[in-house]
């Protein structure tokens, strides 16, 4: 599912324009994005937890001379730590059989 289409789906539930769907959508990734600058963490109940950690410096190797090794510097980058409930929804489709296709 792309931008595009879980906007038009949550125009459809809620009974809004697509307009004002994108316009909620926007505001979400925003106030996440923001939050997460400010070095915060948005839960969501249910769904789960977006934050941000910072990954260490590290020593690499450069890819065009694979001899010669490189500083890599400490990176702030956005995490995801998946909730109760959407980690009860996945668990619950792993269960539910799939039919066998037919061998004709």
């Amino acid at each position: 599912m792309n931008k595009a289409e879980l906007i038009q789906i949550i125009s459809e539930k809620i009974g809004v324009t697509k307009k004002q769907g994108e316009d909620i959508i926007e505001l979400l990734v925003e106030t996440i994005t923001t939050t997460l600058q400010a070095g915060g963490e948005v839960t969501i109940a249910g769904f789960g937890t977006f934050m941000s950690k910072t990954r260490k410096g590290r020593v690499g190797v450069n890819p065009q001379r694979p001899t010669e090794k490189i500083q890599i510097p400490p990176v702030t980058v956005p995490k995801f730590k998946a909730g109760l409930g959407l980690k009860k929804a996945l668990k619950e489709r792993d269960k539910v059989p799939v039919p066998a296709p037919a061998i004709i």
